[in-house]
């Protein structure tokens, strides 16, 4: 981010966002099948429209899951329980096409007696970490997660009984050499029942949501926007046809750093889509958290059935007190790249997915999150000779 002021923008949905819904019903599959097959091979899509969610995918396990009862269940976890929201847990179609994985790609990806266990397919991942945050996210999209997961507080809690599932938020945050100064705009999108006025609904929103997140950094030039259109009654899968992996950016740093292309949900880790997003996050928060960069870039890429990367790039955009082609070099002797060894150090065979699926994946520390941990500080500065 250059020396001058500038404006960045970060959005968020939540957990009843139509696409939210898919991700939340394609892990909530997977983690059913980890609990009873680990080693599992899974990819699961899934799509949502009015009164219905279709379940595709490839699935290799020894083990059966009943995925009708489970996409019901998350649906009504979230709070879809009433045909007034355009989709209700009880009474939703649910339509299911489920085949093996390919043997084509199992044989290189599985490990063997003569072996290593290869990428699940090739691509490119992206790690980022800044310390503009405590969790080292970067701010705009922190504030957006902050305000969606509030969004999601005040209608389960019912302090604000009105709101209903869906729902997004937006920050922009202006920067000047290169530090967040203050929220220029926030704009919130919240489904409501029919009979709220759009005064009521700007004074509860900005009393109850906005204020408690984003207060400390607003001004009197701030502004805010809230249901634009001036009604968001018609919400969810009847507003908006939802997918599988249509909120990457939501899920990973709002735009701020780049994201490789592939999404997450409803793929075992021994997709590297998933498992090195994971790892390239691991690594670049740990490096932050050393002290050794106050922002840094990881890119891991691979080729399918093959175990090493076939790079690593580090970018500390100027900020690193190290030389990244030397950091670039000692990473593989500090930290897990290749697929079985992030698998067995995040431990990432656990039914543990369901949670990343909404809020994202990154910047949230919970007991879960293993590629949240900095326990590799003093690690990576024996490696470097500090």
């Amino acid at each position: 981010m250059s020396s001058a002021s500038m404006i960045f923008t970060s959005e968020s949905v939540t957990e009843g966002h139509p696409d939210k819904i898919c991700d939340q019903v394609s892990d909530a599959i997977l983690d059913a099948i980890l609990a009873l097959d680990p080693h599992a091979r899974v990819a699961v899509e899934c799509i949502t429209t009015t009164g219905m969610i279709f379940i595709a995918g490839e699935v290799s396990t020894n083990c059966y899951v009943d995925i009708p009862l489970i996409a019901r269940q998350t649906i009504n976890s979230i709070g879809y329980t009433n045909p007034e929201f355009g989709l209700d847990s009880a009474d939703c179609a649910v339509l299911t096409a489920i085949h093996e994985q390919s043997q084509n790609i199992a044989i290189g990806v599985d490990e063997s007696e003569n072996h290593e266990q290869g990428a699940g397919d090739q691509g490119l991942m992206f790690g980022f970490a800044c310390n503009e945050t405590p969790e080292l996210m970067p701010l705009p999209i922190s504030l957006a997660h902050k305000l969606t997961m509030r969004l999601s507080e005040v209608r389960r809690e019912e302090i604000l009984p009105w709101v209903r599932p869906d729902g997004k938020s937006q920050v922009s945050v202006e920067y000047e050499n290169g530090l967040p100064k203050r929220i220029e705009a926030v704009v919130i999108a919240v489904h409501h029942s029919p009979d709220n006025q759009p005064e009521q609904i700007r004074r509860d929103i900005i009393e109850q949501v906005i204020k408690p997140i984003c207060g400390s950094m607003m001004d009197e030039q701030t502004k805010i926007f809230i249901n634009q259109t001036g009604v968001f009654i018609v919400g969810g899968p009847e507003a908006d046809t939802g997918l599988t992996g249509r909120k990457i950016i939501v899920d990973t740093y709002g735009g701020y750093a780049p994201h490789g292309g592939g999404c997450f949900s409803g793929k075992d880790p021994s997709k590297v889509d998933r498992s090195a997003s994971y790892a390239a996050r691991y690594i670049a928060k740990n490096i932050v958290a050393a002290g050794l960069a106050q922002k840094c870039q990881v890119q891991l890429a691979y080729s399918i059935g093959v175990a090493a990367p076939v790079s690593i790039a580090i970018d500390l955009f100027g900020t690193g007190t190290v030389d990244e082609a030397r950091l670039s070099e000692v990473i593989p002797n500090v930290f897990p790249v290749k697929p079985a060894a992030i698998i067995r150090e995040l431990d990432l065979l656990r039914p543990i997915y369901k949670k990343t699926a909404a809020y994202g994946h990154f910047g949230r520390e919970l007991p879960e999150f293993s590629w949240e941990k900095t326990d590799k500080i003093e690690a990576l500065k024996t490696a470097l000779g500090l």
